[in-house]
């Protein structure tokens, strides 16, 4: 057989096996590339704890404090105080419209100002003095109800200003579970009698706190 030959008859094969394939169903001619992952979203389990541990330490440690569940803690104190009052100022005959200043003396014990003859006042005294709680909502007070004023306000020219408070960072603790009311009127304190920043913050010390509490309100 030629050459010639052997090359016809190979042609003639190939040929007739082509036309006894089987078309390609429409719309195969060609892959489709594969489609692109899609971006992750901030909500992306696929984002590690240690960005969104990042992402909070930008944040300023003021935006850490409870300041919702701080004045709920003055209200309690105060509405126990001025609820205690009423009943002693019922008790004794007296208007429940007498403003009561309430303080410390120099002993330490709880002292009664206002309208309230000095008897009476003495007996008041007496029975506060012998009350705990009473005691112990006094003396959370003259802590936390300086504490809360000088962080509001704080606060407050952050928003308006833009004007950080560096005394205010210096009491967060980066530990949240340590920035309850009471640890931030601890730290305030000992940072008051360490700097000395009373006059400049107009905030007596809590030997000299007092309340004025108008037992109607």
């Amino acid at each position: 057989m030629s050459l010639l030959t052997s090359l016809i008859k190979a042609s003639t094969q190939f040929q007739q096996a082509m036309e006894k394939r089987p078309p390609a169903a429409p719309g195969n001619a060609a892959a489709k590339p594969a489609a692109p992952e899609a971006p992750a979203s901030a909500t992306d389990d696929r984002f590690t704890m240690s960005e969104r541990a990042n992402s909070d330490s930008a944040r300023p440690k003021s935006t850490r404090l409870q300041m919702a569940e701080y004045r709920q803690t003055v209200g309690q104190d105060l509405a126990y105080m001025r609820e205690t009052l009423r009943h002693k100022l019922a008790e004794y005959k007296l208007s429940p419209a007498t403003s009561v200043e309430v303080s410390k003396n120099e002993e330490g014990k709880i002292s009664l100002g206002g309208g309230i003859p000095e008897e009476t006042r003495n007996r008041i005294e007496q029975d506060l003095n012998n009350s705990k709680p009473f005691r112990e909502a006094f003396s959370r007070l003259s802590a936390s109800e300086p504490t809360l004023h000088f962080v509001d306000n704080a606060l407050k020219l952050n928003k308006a200003y833009g004007v950080n408070n560096s005394l205010l960072d210096t009491l967060v603790s980066d530990n949240q579970q340590f920035n309850g009311l009471q640890d931030l009127a601890h730290r305030y304190d000992s940072l008051r009698r360490s700097a000395n920043i009373d006059q400049a913050t107009s905030y007596s010390d809590r030997r000299n706190f007092a309340l004025s509490l108008n037992t109607r309100a």
